[in-house]
């Protein structure tokens, strides 16, 4: 075993990404069948599920109150009282679900929402609001490297969750019994969570007092706004698309973003947050050194990773819309061409973000997402009335770009994030890749012009298998 090797495994990276993988795969199976089948049946009530998980988010993002990521640092610390932060976070999270609960009541009142729209809203934005108390147990488990414990109950809870939907949705059930799956789904989670946090490491949680509320929180604001920032300017295209297109317009726009804002989400939440995050944090207080290595074989990892993926779903994306969703959703295909870049930049600009936390450069970080917030606003709102579909397109892709040139490039000159060597080899793959599937579709067929592009890139991947 090499010397880059070895340092993975002491880590144990691979083992708990392993862990959450196969949780996430299992759940992310079961929620594409719900999804995929909601969709044949009603592109309208995929519509209004897809605008209602939107408004679900931004209640989750507001309860959460960027309170997980100052758990990462207030866990890590050795005499951290586990109970007491935990609970702390979770008086504060349920005040804040429920100040926003209220907000998203105005908030549908002004739209003018119908009523069984208003009603869907409710029960499945909260049923994603509370996912922010059960995620503060599970930052717990991450802190202390369990996470084959979090992978378990997150399983067992998506199977209640969606086993109850699809049982429902081939009833026949009205779409607010229909909705119900995601409070299912969380309230297992967070009873899981909780029962798994206590038994381990014997936590007790006592009441506290209001100075350790305000410290904890006021510790949290600035991951409030920022988490705030990055939930709306995602999220913002789609309630311009809602008055430019109608849910129509939603659905075409959800079912590709779906599908692409999965992969990043998948690298983002997984493996950067929950496992080399509050490695990051050790690091950066005990061994910096360590730190410069493992963030440069990170980058090389996801930038490699990502360019198959982005291809391939770029490439695919005529025969994987229409073989999941049907025929009716054309418009998604050729935006799936278009959104895929969003992966590559997602891969590298969340690796960067948690880099600029883990070196507490958070302010610096909300100011790129608040410029990007104003950005993303301000493009939404001149180009989605004139050309629905592709402003929302644009300005989510402009946007991300944007934000994510402005962390990565801080983080280049701090760390030398990406080097030279890998710049050369990927790009030389890639360049490569491009000539050989032109000349696979000139000469042979598509598929094969297909796999002759990813033969490079892949045998770079091997190359590097042993750093992986």
């Amino acid at each position: 075993m090499d010397e880059s090797t070895s340092h993975l495994s002491s880590h144990g990276i691979i083992r708990k990404f392993a862990y959450l993988l196969g949780a996430y795969w299992i759940r992310e199976g079961l929620r594409a069948t719900f999804l995929i089948t909601l969709a044949r049946h009603s592109s309208t009530t995929y519509g209004e599920f897809m605008l209602a998980t939107s408004i679900g988010q931004i209640l989750l993002f507001v309860a959460e109150f960027g309170l997980n990521q100052h758990l990462v640092t207030l866990l890590a610390q050795k005499d951290a009282k586990t109970g007491d932060l935990l609970l702390q976070a979770s008086i504060l999270k349920s005040g804040l679900l429920l100040c926003g609960s209220v907000g998203t009541f105005f908030f549908v009142q002004w739209q003018g929402y119908p009523l069984s729209l208003r009603a869907l809203v409710f029960i499945l934005g909260m049923g994603i609001g509370l996912e922010a108390i059960a995620s503060s147990f599970f930052v717990a488990c991450q802190v202390q490297g369990r996470q084959d414990a979090e992978g378990k109950v997150k399983t067992v809870a998506a199977t209640f969750g969606f086993g109850y939907g699809l049982i429902m949705l081939f009833a026949g059930a009205v779409p607010l019994l229909l909705a119900l799956f995601k409070g299912i789904e969380t309230l297992v989670n967070l009873f899981g969570s909780i029962l798994v946090s206590r038994k381990r490491k014997k936590t007790t949680f006592q009441w506290p007092q209001l100075w350790s509320l305000w410290t904890t929180a006021r510790g949290s604001m600035v991951f409030t706004v920022m988490a705030l920032a990055t939930t709306l300017y995602n999220h913002a295209n789609i309630f311009f698309l809602q008055k430019a297109a109608g849910a129509e317009g939603v659905a075409q726009y959800g079912v590709t973003w779906d599908m692409v804002d999965g992969i990043s989400c998948l690298t983002s939440n997984l493996l950067l947050r929950n496992v080399l995050f509050p490695l990051f944090v050790n690091l950066w207080g005990n061994n910096r050194a360590e730190l410069n290595r493992v963030v440069r074989e990170s980058s090389r990892w996801l930038i490699a990773v990502s360019i198959p993926i982005t291809f391939f779903l770029g490439a695919e994306s005529d025969r994987l819309i229409t073989l999941l969703y049907g025929s009716h959703y054309s418009d998604a295909v050729w935006m799936q061409k278009y959104l895929v870049v969003t992966i590559f930049i997602s891969f590298l600009h969340n690796l960067a973000a948690y880099l600029m936390i883990s070196m507490k450069e958070e302010r610096l970080l909300l100011a790129f997402y608040l410029g990007g917030l104003v950005l993303n606003l301000l493009l939404c709102a001149i180009i989605i009335p004139t050309y629905p579909l592709m402003g929302a397109v644009s300005a989510i892709i402009l946007t991300k770009g944007i934000v994510g040139a402005a962390t990565v490039s801080f983080c280049q000159l701090r760390f030398g994030l990406i080097s030279m060597d890998t710049l050369l080899r990927i790009g030389g793959a890639s360049f490569l890749g491009c000539l050989l599937y032109v000349a696979g579709n000139a000469f042979l067929f598509r598929e094969m012009g297909e796999v002759l592009a990813l033969v490079p890139i892949f045998i770079l991947i091997l190359s590097w298998r042993r750093s992986f």
